[in-house]
């Protein structure tokens, strides 16, 4: 019997402080879960916007296998040698050929089980870019003869897009975790033919913050209608991150846990206690 896949998906990495608390809790969640398969996103590590190679190699030195990313890959230039480079940074697998990168890679995992991780990104309220039921069905004609168990990465806006892509993939991968909107859900749930679903794994980074960047910028943008540039926030850092337990047999998921450290305080008496 082969052994199961117990996967850490860490939510949406922002700049230095995410970093940093990355460094520090990821070792302990892989030793506590028996990780041994580990996914980061990081389209905003390099001080909110894009990664660099140094940057990755920060992450993949705690154990991570793949690096998924998104639409803010493409706004630092610094991001694209190394998406030509380094075939564990993914980026989305719908943008139209010609864009650097691969949106998807298959593996040999620490449990010896072949896995596959792929990206796609949501066109509503985003790029208009090519789409992504269409870009992951093509994907898995490749992906599915040669991994049991797939992961996808679905970074997109809006709830209604990404619940309608977890009904259209229940049953064809292990998990189906959403990025980009930097707000962990409290829907993760195994769908009725065994994927494991989120819509959003959250951010890890500063919550004293505006999705990570400082609250006063965030405000005058709302109620001044200007541009303003955003900066990034310091503090109040946690991680966000989701568990899938995986069959690797059958490539159903059996648990899923949503991950917040540090837990938020929801009253007066939790942080008295």
């Amino acid at each position: 019997m082969k052994e199961k896949i117990n996967l850490i998906f860490v939510g949406d990495i922002v700049g230095e402080p995410g970093l940093q608390i990355l460094e520090k809790e990821l070792p302990t969640l892989i030793k506590k879960f028996q990780s041994n398969l580990v996914v980061v996103n990081a389209e905003n590590a390099d001080a909110g916007k894009g990664l660099t190679d140094e940057i990755s190699e920060r992450i993949f030195s705690l154990g991570v296998d793949v690096i998924t990313t998104g639409n803010h890959i493409w706004d630092n230039w610094k991001s694209r040698p190394l998406l030509t480079i380094n075939d564990k940074v993914l980026r989305p697998v719908n943008y139209p050929p010609g864009n650097p990168g691969r949106g998807f890679k298959i593996f040999e995992s620490k449990a010896g089980v072949m896995v596959a991780v792929v990206q796609i990104q949501g066109r509503t309220y985003m790029q208009s870019i090519d789409c992504p039921f269409r870009g992951i069905d093509n994907a898995l004609k490749v992906i599915s003869n040669q991994a049991q168990v797939v992961i996808v990465d679905f970074h997109a806006e809006t709830t209604a897009e990404k619940v309608s892509m977890g009904w259209h993939l229940d049953g064809k991968v292990s998990a189906v975790i959403g990025t980009h909107t930097h707000i962990q859900t409290s829907d993760a749930c195994i769908l009725p033919l065994g994927t494991g679903y989120i819509t959003d794994v959250g951010m890890t980074g500063p919550y004293d913050s505006v999705l990570g960047m400082k609250k006063d910028v965030a405000l005058k943008r709302f109620i001044l209608q200007t541009a303003h540039k955003f900066e990034l926030a310091e503090n109040d850092t946690k991680l966000c991150a989701v568990f899938v337990q995986i069959d690797s047999e059958t490539g159903q998921a059996i648990r899923i846990e949503p991950i917040i450290i540090p837990k938020f305080v929801t009253s007066i008496y939790e942080e008295i206690l």
